[in-house]
């Protein structure tokens, strides 16, 4: 990895290990908009994968799952939650993140909120998206080609931006088509560069854009993977309310959506690649 791509990781890395920053991501202060959209905007979407996974798999198959820049584990939660509510069987749920903190953070969120017998099948490895393969086996003591083809559901939410940011899309989407079984299903959400009310956004209104800052388009988000042999399912922009939001914007955003979806989807906060590995 050469300099500049140390400076950018350093940068990142700094600000994702601050405590006002990691408490954005686990239940207790995250907030209520992260909490309505888990349940009522990814769930549905998790949802039509995990179905589509039933139907395919034998009957008494157990789903691997993982979650690439998991943060403090509240996605991953939810994530094994809606597979209980569907009656997937768990065989394990890994969770990955740069920052250790975060790694911390998901671990004591997991025991806070699950069940131990379920909370045994979780596992959070400190890991960078651009180098997964490489980083989880490691952490598992294991060979990366080991992990290839062994996932049935791979996640990353808010976190693939970094992966353009380094210049290492392709390579990150290529890696996750070989950790997912034929089959297997990607699912990206990140932000939507045509959002226009991102704070970061507002703040560097005036300052020359950099890669540390850059949001890709929704056609950058979907190429890599499309180009990395996935079958895209969906490709488009959605949803209307912050992870940060306060009960106020909560309730102005779910009032909204139905007219925003219709008038302007393509200026929606988020970004959605679904894609699938062929058999």
């Amino acid at each position: 990895m050469n300099n500049n791509k140390t400076s950018h990781l350093d940068v990142y890395l700094e600000e994702y290990t601050r405590q006002d920053i990691i408490a954005r991501y686990i239940s207790q202060t995250a907030g209520a908009g992260i909490a309505h959209v888990l349940t009522h905007v990814y769930a549905p979407i998790y949802i039509e994968a995990i179905h589509a996974l039933i139907s395919d798999r034998p009957k008494d198959h157990r789903l691997r799952v993982l979650e690439y820049g998991c943060g403090g584990g509240m996605n991953l939660l939810k994530i094994v939650e809606t597979l209980q509510s569907q009656r997937a069987e768990l065989d394990r749920a890994y969770g990955t993140d740069f920052s250790p903190p975060m790694i911390d953070a998901a671990r004591r969120e997991a025991r806070q909120h699950l069940p131990a017998d379920l909370n045994a099948k979780l596992t959070y490895a400190v890991a960078n998206n651009e180098a997964l393969s490489t980083d989880l086996g490691r952490a598992l003591s294991v060979a990366p080609e080991q992990l290839r083809g062994t996932f049935d559901l791979i996640v990353g939410v808010n976190t693939f931006r970094y992966c353009h940011r380094l210049h290492k899309e392709s390579e990150s989407a290529r890696d996750l088509f070989q950790l997912l079984s034929p089959g297997g299903w990607s699912i990206m959400i990140d932000m939507n560069r045509h959002f226009p009310f991102f704070r970061s956004k507002l703040k560097n209104m005036f300052k020359r854009r950099s890669m540390e800052t850059y949001v890709p388009s929704l056609a950058e988000y979907t190429q890599p993977f499309a180009a990395a042999g996935f079958v895209v399912k969906q490709s488009r922009n959605f949803c209307w309310i912050p992870h940060s939001a306060n009960s106020g914007l909560l309730w102005l955003g779910r009032s909204l959506t139905p007219v925003l979806d219709f008038c302007c989807s393509q200026f929606a906060m988020r970004s959605l690649v679904v894609a699938q590995k062929p058999h």
